[in-house]
């Protein structure tokens, strides 16, 4: 059993259902986040006593920081959590909100994923989970660059998953991609789901347990699995057309 456990995107949704339930396990944990107050909450529901780390990880230097913070820690397992969506017509959404999504979701999630994963492989334990999205699978019109960052995160995720297999490491790397989940990311990006969402609480305990197992792509709920399957024979353009369908009925 991993004794500790880093968090990033802590203090809500997905993030904070995984400290949840790796606290259940006994497990120490270290959560990251930027709403300080929200960590203090979740840390007064915890049994354990967890450092809390409040600070804004939106770019490769910050996450290079969080890195010297922790490095000395002797993690064992780091949680790529933190991220967020921008919905809309790609020429009519934020340039600037874009960007900083892009830098969040890819450039701090590739920092920390590389450093941490070389200190892993030196010692030849560990294990990571980058949070992607069911998005990954496809193309997203009208959430064009979200989808896009989070197809960067499974394939990432997955080529390195293969090179530590060839090299017949100890440690393992996981991607998340779950489907419509209830948590914050809702209200962040502009969206509604049209169809019922998982609960992050199952979400969180599914994805712990097959990381344990050191499963590679992680992907919860019996319907997103068939899409997931679906996805790899349907075209590009085809793919496409669904998902403008279905991002379309989320806006409110």
């Amino acid at each position: 059993m991993p004794r500790k456990v880093l968090i990033t995107g802590a203090s809500s949704g997905i993030g904070r259902d995984i400290a949840r339930y790796f606290d259940s396990l006994g497990c120490e944990l270290i959560l990251v986040a930027r709403r300080e107050d929200r960590l203090k909450a979740l840390a007064n529901c915890l049994n354990g006593t967890p450092k809390i780390i409040s600070m804004d990880i939106g770019n490769a230097e910050k996450a290079k920081e969080l890195y010297e913070l922790t490095k000395d820690e002797n993690i064992d397992i780091l949680i790529n959590n933190a991220g967020f969506g921008v919905w809309g017509s790609f020429t009519e959404t934020s340039e600037d909100r874009e960007v900083e999504m892009i830098r969040l979701n890819i450039e701090t999630m590739h920092v920390l994923f590389k450093l941490f994963l070389k200190d892993f492989k030196a010692r030849n334990s560990g294990k990571i989970l980058n949070v992607a999205s069911a998005a990954a699978f496809a193309p997203g019109p009208y959430m064009a660059a979200y989808y896009a960052s989070k197809a960067y995160v499974l394939r990432l995720t997955e080529s390195a998953a293969y090179e530590l297999k060839e090299e017949n490491s100890n440690v393992t790397v996981s991607a998340l991609c779950p489907g419509p989940v209830d948590t914050e990311f809702n209200r962040v990006a502009g969206v509604h789901f049209s169809v019922r969402p998982l609960t992050s609480k199952y979400v969180a305990k599914y994805a712990v347990i097959n990381l344990i197992k050191g499963k590679t792509v992680i992907v919860p709920g019996l319907s997103i699995k068939l899409a997931a399957a679906v996805s790899k024979v349907v075209p590009s353009g085809a793919a496409a057309g669904v998902t403008a369908k279905i991002q379309k009925r989320k806006a409110k």
